[in-house]
């Protein structure tokens, strides 16, 4: 399988229609670097050059957790195909950017990714939907523990995993929860929540990650904290504040639906509409109006859309993968025409299969 294959399918995240409303995902990186080598930063392009190609091999072919795994040089990948990685939360803008000497290696489910000389020579994620952080936690530490067998980590007995940028020395881990919170939104409630996040250690970013905005009503919540804590310790606090955030959340969408009904079910309607006869849509906006069906959804309001529709309408709507679908570069504006059009037809694809599926059950 080659990037053409793996738009083909649904994303790590994608939420089963069953399954938690508000999480959309949990992550946890572990940054890794090689004993008796020099970061990559300081390391420059030979012995860079030389980590990689020592190093792919093997981790694809030795480590049982991977396979089956795809095995991709940044060097080998046009742009569009490294924003498709980065759009799919398998490669960090940074990552992105690099050429000869980095790499990816993926498991072709795309629960695990491991990112090759970014900022460290190893970054190991795991992805998978819905809150299970310490199910992800067991799982990534197993992975670790196979790859230690082969390569030495740079380690110290006094301050942990080393790791180019001080702020990951110790045990080298953020772990992460995305969340789906329109209704603290829409009740002017999501300030004070950031902010108290904020005071007790935790980060809050975007869908994208650091220094994005929190498009589509999307919040990630992670640790800042690396150095002092026990991993498990990390994860089962950020399990226990996202559990406090999802109840807010629900008491905001109980709030909604008690006092302010009327503007509740006009923002979804809005959002039905114009996702269903829209023309050109932006980025920004098709991710807002996915997260108002979203809500909709959750809420009961909206019956003949599934969740897992969205979300992977929220992934195909974005500029690389729609260039990639069409097999064509697409000027902003092209690409405002192709999103609403895919957006539309998605919609009403779904909406004919389950009308169909009901009359056949009937």
């Amino acid at each position: 399988m080659n990037i053409d294959g793996l738009i083909q399918q649904s994303g790590a995240w994608r939420t089963p229609d069953s399954e938690q409303k508000i999480v959309i995902s949990s992550r946890i990186r572990l940054a890794r670097n090689l004993r008796d080598y020099a970061f990559p930063g300081w390391g420059g392009a030979e012995e860079c050059d030389r980590i990689w190609r020592d190093l792919s091999p093997r981790l694809c072919d030795d480590v049982p957790s991977l396979k089956p795994a795809l095995c991709i040089g940044m060097d080998e990948l046009d742009e569009l195909d490294r924003q498709i990685l980065t759009e799919r939360h398998l490669i960090s803008r940074e990552q992105a950017e690099k050429g000869k000497g980095s790499g990816l290696i993926l498991k072709k489910d795309e629960t695990v990714s491991i990112m090759v000389n970014e900022e460290d020579h190893l970054r190991l994620q795991m992805l998978v939907p819905g809150l299970e952080l310490k199910d992800v936690w067991k799982r990534i530490d197993a992975l670790d523990s196979e790859i230690e067998q082969i390569v030495p980590y740079a380690f110290s007995p006094r301050l942990g995993y080393l790791t180019s940028c001080p702020t990951n020395v110790g045990t080298g881990m953020r772990a992460s929860v995305m969340l789906h919170l329109p209704g603290l939104v829409l009740m002017n409630e999501i300030n004070p929540i950031i902010k108290g996040m904020g005071k007790i250690g935790l980060a809050v970013r975007g869908l994208w990650g650091e220094g994005t905005e929190s498009s589509g009503n999307m919040f990630q919540i992670s640790n800042q904290m690396t150095l002092g804590e026990k991993e498990i310790d990390l994860v089962e606090n950020i399990e226990q504040i996202a559990q406090e955030i999802i109840e807010h959340e629900k008491n905001a969408r109980t709030r909604l639906m008690e006092s302010r009904e009327r503007f509740l079910r006009d923002h979804v309607g809005r959002a039905v509409g114009i996702l269903s006869n829209a023309h050109l849509l932006s980025s920004n906006e098709a991710l807002d109006l996915l997260s108002g069906l979203r809500l909709g959804v959750d809420l009961g309001i909206v019956k003949d859309v599934g969740r897992a529709v969205i979300d992977d309408l929220m992934v195909v709507a974005q500029p690389a993968h729609l260039q990639k679908f069409e097999g064509k570069v697409l000027k902003p504006k092209e690409r405002d025409w192709y999103r609403a059009e895919r957006i539309r037809k998605g919609l009403t694809k779904r909406r004919t299969t389950r009308t169909r599926g009901k009359k056949d059950h009937e």
